[in-house]
Parts: structure tokens; C-alpha cells; sequence
């Protein structure tokens, strides 16, 4: 299906100011939006979003309607995107990636693995998660704190990705790991990874939307709860989420940039979780809790 940019072009100022506006309209739909300096010397900068082309017509009309009380002057323009699979042509060439004693590494990279490292092997795909994120090293830097110094009996990975961190769970330990994700694509991939690496049981992967499968009352609950998603539906589902953590047990979140981690925060100490530690990684942050 080929895919569409809509974006305006004006200054840096503006262009974030069009963004705060869009977050709150488009963020939940899961339609990626961004701010792109064009040049530097003349200040030019381009606010977009990007969406399938069957959706322009009802995206531009709320574009146009989120544009015109304040910037009513800048025209929205129209980009066609190639047919290209960013994601593997995003990562052509990338070097492994350290996190805490993870190496995630391609393929190409198996001679690069020491003694010591725990190795994870990820290739270019459909699904998020690859070490290269912020959220994904931040995620594995915290797994490797969390399950060498607490007691962990089993695992919740939450909207799983490539399966990256569920791996990183079980390599550290031999307990029972759920990886649940709402897109099908996803729970195969990490099907896919999770042989890759050599892991025979241990791991059940579901499509699973939300909390409303019963995947989640099967296997838990859980002494941990790994969230990478975003920060928005991590505070819609504070209350769930932390229904199914056992006692004494510990939650990381991340997919949260760094201005939005003190709303998160105040969601899960409002469900009586109490913050260990947050980890800092090019603007967004993975934070440690625990239920005492």
C-alpha cells in the first residue's frame, strides 16, 4: 500500500509549535509525525505526518482544520514515498550495539561476539527492535539490572517488537516469558527471532490487543513487566498493567521521551508503584518500578 507525507514547511519555532498540536490529534493512531530541519542558515524547517494514501483525504481535512486557527498561512504539501522497506534500509551497515552485557548484533556481525557478551542476533525486519533505539538499549540495560539482583519467576514482555527483549530475558534466566503484540507481523517475526537465537520453550508468543486477551491471567501474574510502547497508552493502562504484576514485583517502561516521563510517573504512582531508577538514552528515558 503506498504511503504519503503531508507536511508544511515554515520556521523551527513554528514547525514545533505544529507538532505539539498534532501530537495529540494523530499520536494515538499510531501515524508517525516529525519536525525536519531543512536549512539551517535560512531556518527552514518541515512539520509532517505520514499515512497511507487511501487515508489523505480525512487526514488533510483535520490537518487543515488543526492548522487554522493559528497557522491558517502555511499551505499543507504533498510527498509520494517510495516503495522502499525503511526499516531493513534504515539499518544497512549498522554496527552492533551494547547494552549492559547484551550485544545485539546481525548476522554479519557474529564474529564480533566476546567471551563475556550475551549475544542476541536481530536482522533488519517488520518489527521494532533492534538495540539501535534508545528505548530498545535503555529496555535491555534495565532487564540485566532487574533480573541478576531481584527474585523473577516469569516475565511479561508487552508489545513484543522483534522479540528482542523477551530473548534478553530468557538468556539471563531460565523462567517461563510471555511476549504478547497487538500486530500479528510482529508476533511472527519474534517467532522467527526467537529461534534464531536458540531458544527451544520458555517463550510463548500471542497477538494479544490490550489486556483484553486471557493470555495474560494464563500465565501471570507476572514478577515482570516489560512495556516498550509509547508513553500515552502506557498511562491509559496503568491500572491494568499493574493488576497483573505480582507482589514485590518490578515494571520497565519505555518509548517515553524525556519531557513526557513525570506524567508517566504520576500514573504509576498512582497505582501504587514506587520509581527505582529512570535511564536516560538520546531524549527518551526507561524507567524502573517495583510494587513494594
Amino acid at each position: 500500500m503506498s504511503e504519503i507525507r503531508l507536511y508544511v514547511t515554515t520556521t523551527e519555532k513554528k514547525a514545533e509549535q505544529v507538532l505539539d498540536l498534532m501530537t495529540p490529534i494523530f499520536e494515538d493512531e499510531e501515524l508517525p509525525i516529525a519536525t525536519t530541519e531543512i536549512d539551517e542558515k535560512n531556518n527552514v524547517w518541515e512539520a509532517s505526518i505520514y499515512l497511507y494514501a487511501a487515508d489523505e483525504d480525512e487526514v488533510r481535512g483535520r490537518f487543515e482544520a488543526l492548522l487554522k486557527p493559528a497557522f491558517a498561512d502555511l499551505a499543507i504539501q504533498k510527498e509520494v514515498l517510495p516503495d522502499i522497506d525503511w526499516i531493513a534500509k534504515s539499518l544497512e551497515g549498522l554496527k552492533p550495539v551494547r547494552a549492559g552485557r547484551f550485544l545485539v548484533h546481525g548476522s554479519h556481525d557474529r564474529d564480533k561476539i566476546g567471551s563475556s557478551d550475551i549475544a542476541i542476533e536481530i536482522e533488519a525486519g517488520q518489527a521494532f527492535g533492534t538495540g539501535h533505539h534508545g528505548t530498545t538499549a535503555g529496555c535491555l540495560e534495565t532487564i540485566d539490572k532487574v533480573v541478576t539482583s531481584r527474585r523473577v519467576r516469569n516475565a511479561l514482555d508487552l508489545g513484543t517488537g522483534s522479540g528482542v527483549l523477551a530473548i534478553a530475558v530468557r538468556k539471563l534466566r531460565n523462567i517461563p516469558v510471555l511476549a504478547t503484540d497487538i500486530d500479528p507481523i510482529a508476533v511472527r517475526v519474534a517467532k522467527e527471532n526467537v529461534r534464531s537465537n536458540g531458544i527451544a520453550s520458555g517463550v510463548t508468543l500471542e497477538t494479544a490487543p490490550g489486556f483484553h486477551s486471557t493470555a495474560f491471567s494464563r500465565h501471570g501474574p507476572f514478577d515482570l513487566i516489560i512495556a516498550n510502547i509509547l508513553a500515552r497508552p502506557l498511562i491509559k493502562m496503568a491500572p491494568q498493567l499493574v493488576a497483573h504484576l505480582a507482589p514485590g514485583g518490578s515494571v520497565i517502561l519505555s518509548g517515553i521521551l524525556a519531557e513526557q516521563r513525570w506524567k508517566v510517573l504520576a500514573a504509576y504512582n498512582g497505582a501504587n508503584l514506587r520509581h527505582v531508577r529512570t535511564i536516560w538514552r538520546n531524549g527518551w528515558v526507561t524507567i524502573h518500578l517495583d510494587r513494594p
